[in-house]
C-alpha cells in the first residue's frame, strides 16, 4: 500500500458531487429522516416566499410513481440568464451550491429567509434521479429537467401562456442514496406541514396523497396561540393562553404559553419557521425572561415566603407549554439542518419583548399569575424532595458498600461501550437471562411487577417505588438535576418483555420512564427494545423460530407443510413436560410441533440465547424520537389522568391490534 501523499492525492469534487459523496452532511442522514428532509428543503423555499409576503398557498403532492412535488404561488423562481454563471438563475439554483435569493439581503426580496445556506433545492436535485422545476412567471411557463443527481441537465423549455405566478418542484428521491426506501410517510408530512401552517397564520398549506387519494388542508387564523391550544387539549388547563407578537430592530419575536398541570415541559422553539431541536438563543432569552417575571410578580405580591429561594428555572418550566418563534433578518444556524440557532443579538431581543409582555399578562391577569406562581411553587417544594430523595437513594446504595441493586447480575466488563442491561420483566425470565447471557458483556436486571407510571407522579414519589431506585442505580447516570450522561454504565439498555398485554403494558411504562427522565438516553440511541419470537417451529431434530404469524406460515410453506396439508391436530402447542405417549404428543408427531412463547420464561436459557441475547442473530429495535410534538400526545393520551382521550384512543385503534392476548 503506497504512503505516498502528494497534491494528486487530494480529490476536488466540483458541482453537485461533494452531495453525493456526503449526503449525511447536507441533510443529517440518509434513512427516513434524510429522505423527508428533502421535502422540508423545498417546502422551506416556499414558506420563504410566503413570510416574504408574496405567496399564500402551498401545495405538497406525494405522487403515485414515487415522486414528491411542492407548488406555490409566489413570484416564480427567475429564468433570466446569471452573469456570473452564464446559465439560466433557474438552472444556476438548481445545480450550484450556495446560490440563491437569500444572500442578498432585503435587495432579494427576503426579509427573512429559512433557507440561509442557499443549498435547498441543489441538494434536492443531487439526491434525486430525477428533478423537474416548473416556473410560472410573467405569463409564461417554462420548464427544465435534471436527472443523474443534477449532473444531466435539459434546456430550458417554454411550454406556454400561464395567468399564475409561482414555482412547483418535483423530484424523485435516488434509491442509490436512500437505500432503506424511497417511500414518503404520509403522517411525517402531514405533522411537519400542519406545524408550518401554525408558525405562518396567513399561509394555506394543502396535501395531496395520490396513492391512496387522501387531502388535507391547513389554515391556522390564531398561529402559534392555537398551536399552544392545541397542544394542551388532553390536559387540564390552569391557564388562558398568553401571546405577544411584536417587532424588535433585531427580530420579529412571537411568543404564546400557558401552564397545565402535567409535571413536564413541552416548549419547542423555531427560527424562520425551522424548528430548531436544539434551541439556542432565542430559548435562552425566553427562560431567562420566564423565570426572572414570575420570581419578580411573586416576591411583589408576597406570595413567595421570605424564607423561600427564588424559583428556578426548572420550578416555571413544570406544567409549561409554550412557542417561541423567531423571524430573524441573518440567522446563523449551527448546521445545515439548522438544530440550533446562534444569533447573539436574538436573545436580548426576545428577553426585552417577552419579559415585557410577559410583566404586563400578569399584573393585567392577576388569577392566570397566581396560578402559575402556584403551580411553580409546589414544583420548587417537589424539587427540594425529590433531591432529598435521591441523595437518600445513592447515599444508601454507598452504605451498602455498592451502588448496584442487589438483583442486578452485573457482567464482567467494565466497558461502557460493549456493556449491554438487560431489562427482563419477571424472575422466570429473569433466570433464564442469567444463565443465557454472555456474562462479559451482558447484565441482567429482572423486574418485579409493574414500575410506577411517571407521567402521573413526580420525582420524589418515583423515587419511593424499588423498581423504579434499582434502574437509577443499576444505570450509574443519577437522575433530575445531578443526571449525567458520561457516566452511564451500559451504552445499550435493551427492554426485555413478554409479547402479551402485560409485556406491552411494562414496555409502555418503561418507555414512559425513558422519555419523561432519561431522554438523553433516548436521544442518544442507547435504549433498544428485544423482539423475541412468537413461535418454535421443530419437525424432527430441525428447529425454525418465527417472529409473527405471517414469518410462521412463511416457514411452513418454504418446507413444503403448508397449513392446508397439516392436519389441525398435528399444529400444536408444544408443552416439554408432557409424556412422550400422551394423546397431544403423538397427535403432533405425524407433522410439525409449533410452541406459541406467551412469555420469556417458557424459553430454556439456550433458546433465550440463540433466539434473542445472541448478538448475531437477534432482533432488536432501537428506541428514537421522530416528533417530539407527536411522541409527548401519545405518552399524555396513554399514560396520563385524562381519561376521555385514552378512551377514544382505544377505540379508534382497537381493530388494528394484532395477537392480543387477554
Amino acid at each position: 500500500m503506497s504512503s505516498e501523499y502528494t497534491a494528486d492525492s487530494i480529490q476536488v469534487l466540483e458541482g453537485l458531487a461533494p452531495v453525493r459523496k456526503r449526503p449525511g452532511m447536507y441533510i443529517g442522514s440518509t434513512d427516513a429522516r434524510g429522505l423527508h428532509h428533502l421535502i422540508w428543503e423545498v417546502v422551506d423555499n416556499s414558506i420563504d416566499e410566503a413570510m416574504a409576503g408574496f405567496a399564500n398557498e402551498i401545495v405538497v403532492t406525494i405522487q403515485k410513481d414515487g415522486a414528491c412535488s411542492v407548488l406555490d404561488n409566489g413570484r416564480g423562481i427567475p429564468v433570466e440568464t446569471h452573469k456570473a454563471t452564464g446559465k439560466s438563475a433557474l438552472d444556476t439554483v438548481l445545480t450550484v451550491l450556495h446560490a440563491g435569493g437569500k444572500f442578498g439581503g432585503e435587495a432579494s426580496g427576503y426579509k427573512v429567509s429559512g433557507g440561509l445556506h442557499g443549498v435547498g433545492v441543489s441538494v434536492v436535485n443531487a439526491l434525486s434521479v430525477k428533478v423537474i422545476a416548473e416556473v410560472f412567471r410573467d405569463g409564461k411557463h417554462y420548464r427544465m429537467k435534471f436527472t443523474d443527481g443534477g449532473s444531466k441537465s435539459y434546456p430550458l423549455e417554454m411550454l406556454g401562456a400561464s395567468k399564475f405566478n409561482g414555482t412547483k418542484i418535483t423530484f424523485y428521491p435516488d434509491p442509490t442514496i436512500f437505500k432503506e426506501g424511497t417511500d414518503f410517510k404520509l403522517e411525517t408530512i402531514f405533522t411537519r406541514l400542519r406545524q408550518q401552517a401554525y408558525l405562518t397564520k396567513d399561509v394555506k398549506i394543502a396535501i395531496h396523497d395520490e396513492r391512496v387519494d387522501r387531502k388535507y388542508k391547513f389554515y391556522f387564523e390564531g398561529g402559534i396561540k392555537s398551536y399552544v391550544a392545541n397542544l394542551d387539549q388532553n390536559r387540564e388547563r390552569l391557564t388562558n393562553v398568553f401571546y405577544v407578537g411584536k417587532e424588535h430592530p433585531d427580530a420579529f419575536v412571537e411568543v404564546a404559553l400557558q401552564y397545565t398541570n402535567a409535571f413536564n415541559e413541552e416548549v419547542f422553539s423555531f427560527a424562520n419557521n425551522i424548528h430548531t431541536i436544539d434551541g439556542g438563543t432565542h430559548l435562552t432569552g425566553f427562560r431567562t425572561a420566564l423565570t426572572r417575571e414570575i420570581n419578580s410578580y411573586a416576591r411583589k405580591n408576597n406570595l413567595l415566603k421570605e424564607s423561600e429561594t427564588n424559583l428556578t428555572a426548572e420550578d416555571v418550566r413544570e406544567g409549561l407549554t409554550a412557542i417561541v418563534s423567531v423571524k430573524v433578518r441573518d440567522p446563523q444556524f449551527e448546521g445545515q439542518t439548522k438544530g440550533k440557532l446562534g444569533n447573539a443579538e436574538v436573545q436580548s431581543a426576545v428577553n426585552a419583548i417577552f419579559g415585557e409582555a410577559f410583566a404586563n399578562y400578569l399584573e393585567e391577569h392577576p388569577a392566570d399569575a397566581k396560578a402559575m406562581v402556584g403551580k411553580c411553587a409546589l414544583a420548587a417544594r417537589a424539587r427540594i424532595a425529590a433531591r432529598a430523595a435521591r441523595d437518600t437513594v445513592l447515599r444508601k446504595g454507598a452504605l451498602e458498600g455498592s451502588n448496584l441493586p442487589g438483583k442486578l447480575a452485573d457482567c464482567s466488563s467494565r466497558k461502557p461501550e460493549e456493556s449491554e442491561l438487560y431489562i427482563v420483566e419477571g424472575d422466570s425470565a429473569g433466570g433464564s437471562a442469567k444463565q443465557g447471557r454472555d456474562r462479559h458483556t451482558q447484565a441482567i436486571l429482572p423486574l418485579r411487577g409493574k414500575i410506577l407510571n411517571v407521567e402521573q407522579a413526580r420525582l420524589d414519589r418515583m423515587l419511593a417505588n424499588n423498581e423504579i431506585k434499582n434502574l437509577v442505580l443499576a444505570f450509574g447516570t443519577s437522575i433530575g438535576d445531578s443526571f449525567d450522561v458520561k457516566k452511564l454504565r451500559y451504552h445499550r439498555i435493551v427492554i426485555m418483555t413478554d409479547a402479551d398485554v402485560d409485556g406491552s403494558h411494562i414496555r409502555t411504562l418503561l418507555l414512559t420512564l425513558f422519555y419523561r427522565h432519561f431522554r438523553p438516553l433516548v436521544d442518544g440511541g442507547f435504549v433498544y427494545i428485544a423482539v423475541p419470537p412468537l413461535y418454535k417451529i421443530a419437525k424432527g431434530k430441525q428447529v425454525w423460530y418465527a417472529y409473527t404469524d405471517e414469518e410462521k406460515f412463511k416457514i411452513l410453506k418454504d418446507n413444503h407443510l403448508t397449513v392446508d396439508e397439516i392436519p389441525s391436530n398435528s399444529v400444536v402447542e408444544d408443552d416439554s413436560d408432557e409424556e412422550e405417549d400422551s394423546p397431544k404428543k403423538k397427535s403432533s408427531s405425524a407433522g410439525v410441533k409449533i410452541q406459541r412463547y406467551k412469555g420469556l420464561g417458557e424459553m430454556n436459557p439456550e433458546q433465550l440465547w440463540e433466539t434473542t441475547m445472541d448478538p448475531t442473530r437477534r432482533i432488536q429495535l432501537r428506541v428514537a424520537v421522530e416528533d417530539a410534538e407527536k411522541a409527548n400526545q401519545i405518552f399524555e393520551t396513554l399514560m396520563g389522568g385524562e381519561v376521555p382521550p385514552r378512551r377514544k384512543f382505544i377505540q379508534t385503534h382497537a381493530k388494528s391490534v394484532e395477537n392480543l392476548d387477554i
